[in-house]
């Protein structure tokens, strides 16, 4: 069984094709493989041609929810003066980055120790709704930043409850 075997193998090597897959690819002759290497070349192209497209559509779009506002930062220009409302607002990919900006009333809390007049120590709570001003928020942006109410809210929360 084994003999047989062998035989068949050294049969089946001796009709093999001598020169292995550098000699046209299967069989057809010369010259055949250099086509498929270019359609397959082709193909790609195209399809980083198409992913390239599909992402500058993408990223070309952004969504301002209600009760909110954008602003644009551009990598040339720096901020764009404008400020962009509710709904579908378009943009350059890459070169421009949208900040937004929840423009509703919202509670911040803050509790202080302070003394009273008669030297008592007395633990006050303060409780402000802020919301920025919707004309100046590429202001707001520049010299202030996202976290503006954390920046300013606790010296102005802290001065009113002294006064208090």
């Amino acid at each position: 069984m084994a003999q047989k075997m062998k035989e068949a193998f050294q049969k089946m090597a001796q009709n093999m094709p001598k020169g292995g897959a550098g000699s046209g690819g299967g069989g057809g002759g010369p010259g055949r493989g250099a086509g498929a290497a270019k359609a397959a070349g082709r193909a790609v192209g195209a399809l980083a041609v198409a992913g390239g497209l599909g992402y500058g559509a993408y990223n070309s779009v952004f969504t301002v929810d209600g009760g909110h506002r954008a602003v644009v930062f551009n990598r040339i220009i720096g901020m764009k003066p404008f400020i962009y409302n509710e709904g579908l607002n378009f943009n350059i990919p890459w070169f421009e980055r949208p900040i937004v900006y929840d423009i509703r009333t919202r509670p911040v809390n803050l509790q202080t120790l302070t003394g009273s007049k008669d030297l008592q120590m007395v633990t006050i709570g303060v409780r402000v709704l802020h919301r920025p001003d919707p004309n100046h928020l590429v202001w707001i942006y520049r010299h202030l930043g996202l976290n503006y109410d954390e920046r300013i809210l606790p010296s102005l929360m802290n001065e009113c409850a002294k006064a208090v």
